[in-house]
């Protein structure tokens, strides 16, 4: 069985469908209509809801509050948590401040969105000390309104963070804490419906047991790509393992050499790590999707779905990251971009898993940049994706990583660009060279994102883009290059 905290009434489920979603349990299982289906696919934020956890990470206990849409998660990962949804909010016949800022601004027409955008202004609050736009808009950039226009939702976020008052949640946060508690994981748990069954080990080693005798199940992390499954092409998921409540896999470890991200990190936890050696990485983990999405995916699964459009894969091809995958007692090491075999197929053996992903540490002497290009700046799927990484001594290449995604079936490394380029004069005759390479890197496809003409074209300006930044890096735009 699970047992979660909605609000704080204690919920117990033993014999529910693990497919059933957080948006579904609440509308149908619960009659709680408020939390809305837009898209079913993380894309609009109408479903949007807050998760508490416990977190004892700055030396005291608390709760962090994370926005996640609610459409893409599974019950099952509600184990240990509070979920608390837009019906959470009023208190003793009184608006919350949040929602009041929504009405004092007008910040709903339609009204349909307003639960999302008020879920995500509820965690904007708790998370913040005072007003600041650019947290602002990161916090709502995953969720979309055909009326407003914007503005006056941005007010209302600085009139809720501005006018902060302790609420029922903070006067009940100890009592929170201890309910927390009394219900975390001690040991591995299950939900299970009779033909449909979804469990959730608490170490690395039961999960390797578990997945050994259950070589069929489906892993199941922060589930934003896996959910689609559920949501979009109406299947059922027999049987997954949850691996969210194991700590080991959602543990940053860096040392001198390496930065050691477990596979189960959400993409929001990995930033500060990689911001501070490498900022593109950070800037591109900014437009990684939205913040809901960034706080239930996770580094794992963005390279083990093997999409070829993935953001994080090309950066992590390109700074020469490795895996480490385990099957059973035994672990392997193995370059990233080796994994990557065809589209949708990787290295991965039956009942192998990713454990962790280990990043070398940045390099005074090599410059790395990544560039996203795609229709919208946020909350959005790249066109093309490019990452270098160069080392240039004396005006002589002396060693080129340059990796792509969107260009092929697989993210993958640009071999013949890489060649024209180590060994030569860094110049723009060399860079030319180098860009009529890409050709034979790469014959890109036509969908409806770009074209194949416009892929490469973009990829060759990416790589003249990144010569002249490093010549004048006061005007890098970096990142934020979008069409």
């Amino acid at each position: 069985m699970i047992q979660f905290l909605l609000n704080r009434e204690l919920r117990t489920e033993q014999q529910l469908d693990p497919n059933v979603t957080v948006l579904n349990y609440l509308r149908e299982h619960l009659g709680k209509p408020g939390t809305k289906e837009g898209c079913a696919s993380g894309d609009c934020g109408a479903c949007t809801v807050v998760v508490g956890e416990l977190d004892t990470s700055e030396g005291r206990e608390r709760i962090r509050y994370r926005t996640l849409n609610s459409c893409l998660t599974f019950v099952s990962s509600l184990h240990g948590k509070q979920l608390i949804s837009v019906e959470d909010l009023k208190h003793q016949g009184q608006l919350h401040s949040v929602q009041q800022a929504m009405v004092d601004c007008h910040g709903s027409q339609c009204g349909f969105c307003t639960p999302g955008f008020v879920m995500s202004l509820f965690a904007l609050q708790k998370n913040s000390n005072g007003y600041n736009k650019a947290e602002t808009l990161e916090a709502l950039a995953g969720n979309l309104c055909r009326c407003t226009g914007y503005r006056p939702i941005i007010d209302a976020a600085e009139q809720a963070c501005c006018q902060k008052q302790p609420d029922q949640f903070d006067n009940a946060e100890a009592q929170t804490i201890a309910q927390l508690k009394a219900i975390a994981p001690l040991d591995t748990a299950e939900l299970n419906s009779g033909d449909k069954r979804c469990l959730l080990p608490l170490t690395v080693a039961d999960l390797a047991d578990i997945y050994a005798a259950n070589p069929q199940a489906r892993l199941l992390a922060g589930g934003t790509d896996l959910a689609l499954e559920v949501t979009q092409f109406h299947r059922e998921l027999p049987v997954m393992i949850y691996v969210g409540h194991i700590e080991s896999m959602k543990r940053i470890d860096i040392n001198d050499e390496t930065i050691e991200i477990g596979a189960a990190t959400a993409l929001s936890d990995c930033y500060s790590a990689l911001a501070k050696d490498y900022p593109d990485f950070g800037e591109l983990l900014h437009r990684f999707a939205s913040l809901q999405i960034r706080n239930q995916g996770t580094l794992g699964g963005n390279i083990g779905n093997a999409s070829p459009i993935g953001d994080a894969p090309p950066l992590l091809i390109a700074l020469g990251a490795q895996i480490v995958l385990r099957k059973g007692n035994e672990s392997r090491t193995l370059p990233l971009e080796d994994y990557f075999i065809d589209y949708k197929v990787t290295a991965r053996q039956e009942a192998e898993f990713i454990e962790k992903i280990i990043v070398p540490r940045a390099q005074a002497n090599r410059a790395f940049r990544a560039y996203k290009v795609s229709k919208r700046l946020d909350d959005d799927i790249s066109a093309v994706c490019a990452a270098f990484n160069i080392e240039v001594l004396d005006g002589v290449v002396h060693s080129a990583r340059i990796a792509f995604g969107g260009m092929a079936a697989i993210p993958k490394r640009a071999a013949a660009c890489e060649a024209a380029l180590n060994g030569a004069a860094w110049y723009p005759g060399v860079i030319e060279q180098a860009c009529a390479a890409l050709a034979e890197d790469f014959t890109p496809l036509s969908d409806f994102r770009a074209s194949k003409e416009y892929r490469l074209l973009i990829a060759q300006n990416l790589l003249r883009k990144f010569f002249l930044e490093m010549q004048a890096p006061e005007v890098e735009t970096r990142v934020t290059a979008y069409v």
